[in-house]
């Protein structure tokens, strides 16, 4: 289904996760952010840089990951993306949903 994120039209899942990657850009994540009342910081940004480039790498995505990743501690994932961190934070980077996310 499509969507209108910050005033272009993307292909989205029944979840709101872009379908593909590439419509990506930093305006989209801010839209996105917004809709799930973040605003965005530096911080949160080099947390979706990180998320896309393992994604880029065919990584697998979770929690501990991002923890053990050096740029934030779990702690600080889960304060930046409240009430889903990796779910929120994927959805804002516009790669699919994490396996580990129900």
């Amino acid at each position: 289904m499509e969507a209108t994120i910050a005033g272009t039209t993307i292909d989205v899942n029944d979840e709101g996760y872009l379908t593909d990657p590439s419509k990506w850009n930093e305006a989209v994540a801010e839209a996105i952010a917004a809709e799930e009342d973040i605003v965005l910081t530096d911080k949160h940004m080099e947390v979706i840089r990180y998320l896309r480039e393992q994604q880029e790498k065919g990584e697998k995505l979770s929690v501990r990951r991002v923890g053990k990743s050096g740029i934030v501690s779990i702690k600080e994932f889960y304060d930046l993306f409240p009430g889903g961190p990796l779910k929120k934070s994927s959805r804002i980077a516009g790669i699919p949903k994490p396996v580990s996310c129900v």
